[in-house]
């Protein structure tokens, strides 16, 4: 592949900074974790944005979590298909050969994925709508969730519901593969749906008892 550049400067002096430093001060660790392999209790998925930083809100270390991100932390439905499926592979390693004990999903605000899911399903993107949009057929996902907020009164609070639409959609859909339905069942796995506020740092958890989200 002859259209590969090399690093740029400034990522290669945070390596050796990282390097010298955290690493070297825990080398024993990371001996560790090459050894032994990896352990991780609790599985998050949550969005590809960079100002998401689960492991930095849960004071997590190397190790401690399996993270998946993608477009606005969306599950898909089990769809064995024969297909390639991103999300559902990960989802499968975490709960069939690492059996994690916790899946996480988080969802967070002033999420453009959400953002754009609503303009399309409102008529203000048509170009998501096209067959050639990756973004647009990945956020197909979230039109169930689009159909409970639509009526709400005013953009603002239509985006900030369809973003906690986004967690209980991927908890609707995340319950419909076997292998977690089944561990689920013997008390063995347990699923959770947060929502971040990137501005204040608050997190809200749902509450299936309450139907909504409610700070910890």
């Amino acid at each position: 592949m002859d259209k590969a550049k090399p690093l740029p400067s400034l990522l290669v002096q945070r390596y050796h900074g990282w390097k010298a430093t955290a690493f070297s001060e825990n080398r024993a660790w990371y001996k560790r974790l090459a050894d032994e392999g990896q352990r991780p209790k609790t599985m998050v998925i949550s969005c590809c944005d960079s100002r998401v930083h689960v492991t930095g809100i849960f004071g997590a270390d190397q190790g401690e979590f399996f993270i998946h991100r993608n477009i606005a932390n969306l599950i898909p439905p089990h769809q064995p298909d024969g297909q390639q499926h991103g999300t559902s592979a990960a989802l499968e390693y975490a709960v069939t050969a690492l059996k994690v004990a916790h899946v996480v999903i988080m969802g967070h605000s002033g999420c453009g994925g959400v953002q754009g899911c609503l303009d399309m399903c409102s008529g203000r993107a048509p170009e998501l709508e096209e067959k050639s949009s990756f973004v647009g057929r990945w956020m197909d996902l979230l039109r169930p969730g689009y159909e409970r907020v639509k009526d709400l009164d005013g953009y603002d609070a239509q985006r900030s519901a369809l973003e906690r639409e986004a967690v209980l959609v991927s908890l609707e859909n995340l319950m419909t593969f076997p292998f977690v339905e089944e561990r689920v069942a013997t008390g063995d796995l347990s699923v959770h749906g947060l929502w971040h506020d990137i501005g204040n740092g608050a997190v809200e958890q749902y509450l299936p008892a309450d139907k909504s989200f409610k700070p910890i």
